[in-house]
């Protein structure tokens, strides 16, 4: 779930408005690597052009570290990517937004497909689907993955 504050939305937050572990966890890391180089918070904050409290606030995973910033750390720590997601464990991957808002796709009798966008194959399916520019040949294809299908009750 997200916690909502009037109209907007916490996101990443946890329904009491704890920050996600996962986030945490990647903080901690950042922490950890960069008191093994002997780095203070203000020569990093430095390095990435913000300010020390930045630092602080991605270290307690007050705030969410965007993808060009993590590509940013970890090139001023020297890791890769990989390292700030190593040893998370089971209970804190299930905090990951997505889990925590269980997406469901519905199917038209009311029943549940999972979450379908997740599934490589169906990606993959709609990607090559679209690149197809003759609407005949489109229809056909469609037509012919209904025919491979049981039939609706």
């Amino acid at each position: 779930m997200v916690v909502r504050k009037g109209k907007g939305t916490i996101r990443g937050r946890l329904e009491d408005g704890t920050p996600n572990p996962i986030d945490t966890h990647v903080g901690n890391r950042v922490r950890v690597r960069r008191t093994l180089l002997g780095m203070s918070q203000e020569r990093l904050a430095d390095e990435l052009g913000i300010t020390f409290q930045q630092v602080q606030k991605y270290e307690k995973g007050l705030n969410r570290i965007g993808a060009s910033r993590l590509w940013d750390l970890a090139q001023v720590l020297g890791v890769s990517v990989d390292f700030f997601y190593d040893n998370l464990d089971d209970s804190t991957r299930s905090k990951s937004p997505r889990k925590i808002c269980n997406f469901m796709e519905m199917s038209e009798d009311g029943g549940t497909y999972g979450n379908i966008l997740n599934r490589r194959d169906v990606i993959d399916l709609i990607r090559n689907y679209t690149r197809i520019n003759d609407p005949k040949i489109a229809k056909n294809v469609l037509d012919l993955v209904k025919s491979l299908c049981p039939p609706e009750e």
